[in-house]
C-alpha cells in the first residue's frame, strides 16, 4: 500500500467515498448540500481529481466517516517513564572556588 502514488490515493478515496454515498441512497447534488460544499466538488472527490482537505472532512463528516481523519491524527502521549529514559543524562557542573591570598 505504501508504495502507492498519490494519484492512486485520491482514486482510491474517491471510490470509496463514492461507495458510502451510494449505499446512503445519496446523490451527488443532495451530498454537496448537505456538506456545504460545491457540486463539482463532490464530483472531483470521487472521480479521484482531488479536492482541498475541508471538503474532504465536510464530506466525511456527512458520510459518517470521521474515524478515518481521527486515523491521521492520534492523540499521543508519552508516558513519564518513557521521557525519563529518553531524556539525556545531565551533565553535571562543579563550581570553582577561588582560592583566597593571604597578605
Amino acid at each position: 500500500m505504501a508504495s502507492f502514488t498519490t494519484e492512486e490515493w485520491e482514486k482510491r478515496i474517491g471510490d470509496q467515498v463514492r461507495n458510502l454515498r451510494i449505499r446512503m441512497n445519496l446523490d451527488q447534488r443532495v451530498l454537496a448540500e448537505r456538506s456545504g460544499v460545491s457540486w463539482s466538488a463532490v464530483k472531483n472527490l470521487e472521480g479521484g481529481k482531488g479536492v482541498s482537505l475541508k471538503t474532504l472532512i465536510r464530506v466525511l463528516r456527512i458520510l459518517d466517516r470521521t474515524v478515518w481523519l481521527e486515523s491521521l491524527s492520534p492523540v499521543t502521549t508519552i508516558s513519564p517513564m518513557q521521557m525519563a529514559r529518553t531524556k539525556e543524562p545531565r551533565k553535571k557542573v562543579y563550581a570553582t572556588r577561588k582560592k583566597v591570598n593571604d597578605v
